[in-house]
């Protein structure tokens, strides 16, 4: 591990949650997944770390509709996590006034944190300085861990050398089975690309998928991504376990 990472006192996560945007496939509007925040920030919690929540641009935050355990559709009515984090106004007040990541100094976290949702697909797939900060804190010794659609943003990210921070890398994301499920469920097309497919076309990555919908994360040096929103938790251990307690 880098000896840029603090080995005693208090570890520090930032984690990093999409900001409002809208789909250009089915015109919702569309945020983080609150499972993939709250889950591992539980984690990170237990395990007596500090944890600050930015965004790449700043400001209030927003969640898929789908996520959350109040909605109408019932989809992530099990979450009482989630439901519990957004009840708790200590915890509702971190998603508003976020930093953006153009105001954090990622020397002082020991990890990254990049919770998935719809938005990443839109939002964060181009965003070149999001990207930028994510291969700094990779290069800087931090563990970097992404989870579901925010791993979008692992086709795109090069290091300074002008690889692809995934070269030679085994990783996960949200899944074609996945996308192909949701889509049913919904009876449209939701995302303008699908990460699995794009990752397939990359030469000298490794891009690997467990059951849908399972608890499934993995780790290889200092990246550690999570498949989809059932794995933000094992992410997170996978983070601990690297870091300690």
């Amino acid at each position: 591990m880098s000896a840029s990472i603090d080995t005693h006192g208090t570890k520090k996560v930032l984690m990093i949650a999409a900001n409002p945007g809208t789909s250009p496939t089915t015109g919702w509007p569309i945020g983080f997944w609150w499972a993939e925040l709250t889950h591992p920030y539980w984690t990170f919690a237990e395990a007596g770390y500090q944890i600050d929540i930015a965004s790449p641009k700043g400001g209030d935050l927003m969640a898929d509709g789908y996520s959350d355990p109040e909605d109408a559709s019932g989809y992530s009515a099990h979450d009482i996590l989630s439901l519990g984090f957004k009840k708790s106004a200590t915890h509702a007040a971190l998603l508003t006034g976020t930093k953006s990541i153009a105001e954090v100094d990622v020397e002082g976290y020991d990890a990254i944190f990049v919770a998935g949702g719809q938005s990443p697909m839109v939002t964060m797939i181009d965003d070149t300085a999001l990207h930028a900060f994510v291969a700094r804190a990779y290069e800087a010794g931090k563990i970097v861990a992404i989870v579901c659609h925010g791993t979008c943003i692992l086709l795109k990210t090069r290091l300074s050398n002008g690889d692809l921070l995934v070269k030679g890398k085994t990783w996960t994301g949200f899944a074609d089975s996945e996308e192909a499920f949701a889509d049913a469920f919904v009876g449209m097309r939701i995302q303008p690309f699908w990460i699995e497919e794009e990752a397939k076309k990359i030469e000298g990555t490794n891009f690997v998928t467990a059951n849908m919908f399972k608890p499934f994360a993995l780790r290889d040096g200092n990246l550690i991504t999570g498949q989809q929103q059932y794995s933000g938790a094992a992410a997170a251990e996978l983070v601990v376990q690297a870091l300690g307690r």
